[in-house]
């Protein structure tokens, strides 16, 4: 489990990261990285977004919990303030933890990555 610091609870704060976050997706999930938060925070914030299409309640649960887990460690690697929305797709509910782990690993270095001049 993230601790309290950790977790992102307000909707304010998940739309805030989906509107004005960088998105990565992959063929399990969706990132969604906020980084220029105020520098107040000292540690980054996750949250996860799983929807009634991944399954139900059982299924769901168990994504989130295995996504938690795969999340944890990659939080000290974040900035302090970055808030970081973690959007499970379909596919998450049947994928292992080998797959998730490749798919949040290559979204969040995508997501991270400086944006390309237009």
């Amino acid at each position: 489990m993230l601790a309290a610091v950790q977790r992102l609870r307000r909707s304010a704060d998940f739309a805030a990261a989906i509107r004005g976050g960088r998105r990565a997706g992959r063929g399990t999930l969706v990132v969604h990285l906020l980084l220029d938060e105020p520098a107040c925070a000292s540690t980054a914030r996750a949250g996860f977004v799983v929807s009634k299409a991944v399954g139900n309640a059982v299924v769901r649960n168990r994504v989130r919990r295995r996504l938690r887990h795969l999340v944890r460690p990659l939080l000290d690697e974040l900035p302090g303030g970055a808030s970081l929305v973690v959007r499970a797709l379909p596919p998450a509910a049947a994928a292992t933890s080998v797959t998730l782990a490749a798919d949040l690993e290559s979204a969040l270095a995508a997501a991270r990555r400086p944006r390309r001049p237009r």
